[in-house]
C-alpha cells in the first residue's frame, strides 16, 4: 500500500507541475514578459515547484533531522547538472539530421554562463556552510540566498528578450480558441498548487514510512526518489523543445531551474534545517559542481555537448547512486 501511495504522490507532483505550468505560460502572456524571463524564471520556477515543496512540507511535518528535507534540496540540483544536462545532449544528438543546427546548441551563450556560473557560485557556498553547520550563519546567509535570487530574477525579466510565442491553450479555457480569462488562469494555477501540495505530503509520509520499513536511510531515499520523479517536466520539456531546435528554452528551462534550487529552497534548508551534511549530502553537492562546470565548458568551447561530456554525466548521476545504494 505505501508504494502505491508513492506512486499516487509522484502522478499528483507531475500532473499539478503540468497544469501550474500550462497557467504560468499564460500568466506570462498577459503580463507581457520575454521568452527568456518565462523560461529561466517562471516555467523554471514553476517546474521546480514540486521539488521546492516538498522540503517544506517535511519541515512543517517534523522530519527528523531535516534528512527528507535535506535530500529533496539536493537532489534536485544534483539531478538537473548530471541526467538533465544528459539528456539534452543525447536529444541534440538523436534529433541532429531535423535540426537546422544539428548537434550544436543554439543557445545565448552569456545568458547560459551567467546561469551556470551563479548556479556554481551558491552551491558551491551551500555546500561550505553544510560542512561548517554554524546555525547563525546559516540564516544570515538564508537572507543572503533570497535577496539575490530576486536580483537574478530582476535582472533576468528586465532583459527577457521577445515575448514568447504563444502557449498551448489553457486546460480550464472551455473554449481553447480565445484567449482565457485572467480568473481562469488563476483558478488552474492555484489547482495546480493544491495538487503539488497534497503530493508532496503524501510523498514525505510514505518515504519516512518506507524507510523505517526497510531500513534506509531517509535521506537516501529523497536524494535519489524525489528528483527523479520530480525532475521530469524539466526533462520532458527539455526534449520536446530540443526536438523542435528550441534549445535557448530547452537549455534555459533546466539552467534557470538550476539557480532556482541552489538558492530559494537552499534558503529555506538553511533557516529551517539543522543543514549539517552527512558523506551523501556532500558528494550530492560535489557531483552537482562538477556536472554545471562541465557543462559551462562546453556551452563556452563549442556550444556543443559532446559524447565525451555525456558519458561523464552519466557516470556522475550512475556513480551516485550506486554509492548511495550502497551506503543505504
Amino acid at each position: 500500500m505505501a508504494y502505491l501511495l508513492l506512486a499516487v504522490s509522484f502522478a499528483l507532483l507531475l500532473g499539478g507541475a503540468v497544469v501550474f505550468t500550462n497557467a504560468v505560460e499564460w500568466a506570462g502572456i498577459r503580463l507581457g514578459l520575454g521568452a527568456g524571463a518565462v523560461g529561466s524564471v517562471l516555467a523554471a520556477t514553476a517546474t521546480a515547484l514540486p521539488e521546492s515543496v516538498i522540503p517544506i512540507v517535511a519541515i512543517l511535518s517534523g522530519d527528523q533531522s531535516g534528512q527528507i528535507a535535506i535530500g529533496a534540496i539536493l537532489g534536485a540540483p544534483f539531478l538537473l547538472a548530471t541526467l538533465g544536462m544528459l539528456v539534452i545532449g543525447v536529444s541534440t544528438h538523436m534529433f541532429a539530421r531535423r535540426r537546422d543546427n544539428d548537434s550544436k546548441l543554439a543557445v545565448h551563450t552569456p545568458t547560459t554562463a551567467r546561469d551556470l556560473i551563479v548556479f556554481g557560485v551558491f552551491i558551491a557556498v551551500a555546500g561550505i556552510l553544510g560542512l561548517i553547520g554554524n546555525q547563525s550563519v546559516n540564516v544570515v546567509a538564508a537572507v543572503v540566498f533570497l535577496v539575490a535570487y530576486g536580483v537574478y530574477v530582476w535582472r533576468t525579466v528586465g532583459h527577457g528578450g521577445e515575448q514568447q510565442e504563444e502557449p498551448r491553450p489553457l486546460y480550464f479555457d472551455p473554449t481553447k480558441h480565445d484567449p482565457p480569462h485572467n480568473v481562469t488562469v488563476v483558478a488552474q494555477m492555484l489547482v495546480g498548487v493544491a495538487a503539488i501540495v497534497g503530493g508532496a505530503e503524501v510523498f514525505v509520509t510514505q518515504v519516512e514510512g518506507i524507510a523505517h520499513q526497510v531500513g534506509i536511510s531517509p535521506l537516501v531515499l529523497a536524494l535519489v526518489l524525489a528528483p527523479l520523479a520530480t525532475e521530469l517536466p524539466e526533462k520532458t520539456n527539455s526534449v520536446l523543445w530540443t526536438r523542435r531546435g528550441k534549445d535557448a528554452l530547452a537549455l534555459g528551462n533546466v539552467t534557470g531551474a538550476m539557480v532556482f534550487q541552489s538558492m530559494v529552497p537552499v534558503a529555506v534548508g538553511l533557516a529551517f534545517t539543522p543543514w549539517s551534511f552527512t558523506a551523501p549530502s556532500t558528494l550530492a553537492v560535489g557531483c552537482a559542481l562538477a556536472g554545471g562546470g562541465l557543462a559551462l565548458y562546453a556551452v563556452l568551447r563549442s556550444r556543443q555537448f559532446t559524447r565525451l561530456s555525456m558519458a561523464a554525466w552519466g557516470v556522475l548521476y550512475a556513480g551516485f547512486v550506486a554509492y548511495v545504494g550502497l551506503a543505504a
